[in-house]
């Protein structure tokens, strides 16, 4: 008689591998297949024992409570900001994300949008498409040598920001509520709006949720002053985004490169029609290398998890 698999609900569409791991091992129930979540928790979920999401899906608790024996939520990406910690914290329900197989791709996606909107890449493109060099020469863009890089949130990604812009020849501070960093040569500024102040580029890398929503608002954004650029590849929430359009309609900042978006998939019409603003779509760790990388340690941890009672990595709460 074979063993009975460990039911595991998948809440979202999930890395090809990273499912055929699910579905080989476990008994796989995927939410976006569910049309009726009241039977089928009727049905199913008593047997429930973990649940796989990722930092776009997050969790609903109205669903959570249905499932009543749930040990562990395992998430694809490193912020888990749309994961209500809180509430797993009170059921002792586990959680573990995908931390540091991403830091590269996130710090070149981060560098990618810096050198675009420094050397006007995206407009520079659009020019020659639209058969206007003949026409005349493409205006000039900004070097990033000798340049100063305020990264907010130092961080392990952001850590690997730093480094690549110091090959860049680039000036290095950081914000950090607090205490500087004992082990980071970097400048430390305990104000953000007086490292906005003195950035030409600051990039944003901190954790999504209510203690970083609307960091960046209308006052750091004045402080960065219209010869600067604004780079986000943390979460759309940190910044305030009608305060941004504003600033960057009144030419209050140079331009901005963004990754995320408060309302994702939707972003702001006034948004598209600038041209010194860089938009991507959330792509910050989307490379073939990395998504396999988050699936392969997504698989770890709830193998790690059924089969030895620990995580690989593991969030805490």
């Amino acid at each position: 008689m074979s063993e009975q698999k460990t039911d595991i609900l998948v809440w979202g569409p999930m890395h090809a591998s990273l499912m055929q791991n699910l579905e080989r091992d476990y008994s796989v129930h995927k939410l976006a297949d569910i049309n009726d979540i009241d039977a089928w928790a009727d049905q199913h979920g008593t047997q429930v024992r973990g649940v796989v999401t990722s930092g776009v899906f997050g969790t609903d608790n109205a669903i959570l409570d249905r499932l009543p024996n749930l040990e562990v939520v395992n998430s694809f990406g490193v912020g888990y900001d749309a994961v209500d910690t809180q509430y797993l914290s009170r059921r002792g329900i586990k959680l573990s994300n995908t931390p540091d197989v991403l830091n590269n791709a996130v710090a070149e996606t981060a560098m990618a949008l810096m050198l675009c909107v420094s050397r006007r890449i995206s407009e520079a493109e659009r020019f020659v498409r639209a058969g206007q060099w003949p026409n005349g020469k493409f205006p000039l863009g900004n070097d990033l040598c000798g340049k100063t890089c305020g990264i907010v949130g130092l961080g392990k990604i952001g850590k690997t920001i730093a480094k690549r812009a110091a090959a860049f020849e680039m000036n290095i501070a950081y914000f950090r509520r607090g205490r500087p960093y004992d082990d980071v040569s970097y400048r430390h500024y305990g104000d953000l709006r007086e490292l906005a102040q003195d950035s030409d580029y600051l990039i944003v890398i901190v954790p999504g949720g209510p203690d970083t929503q609307h960091l960046i608002d209308a006052d750091v954004l004045r402080a960065l002053g219209p010869k600067s650029f604004l780079i986000n590849v943390a979460r759309g929430t940190v910044v305030d985004e009608k305060a941004l359009v504003a600033s960057l309609l009144a030419s209050e900042i140079a331009g901005a490169g963004l990754d995320v978006f408060d309302d994702e998939p939707n972003v702001p019409a006034e948004l598209l029609k600038l041209d010194n603003v860089v938009l991507t779509p959330h792509i910050g760790s989307g490379t073939y290398e990395t998504r396999q990388a988050m699936a392969d340690l997504v698989f770890a941890n709830v193998k790690g998890y059924f089969d030895k009672g620990t995580l690989v990595t593991p969030v805490e709460l």
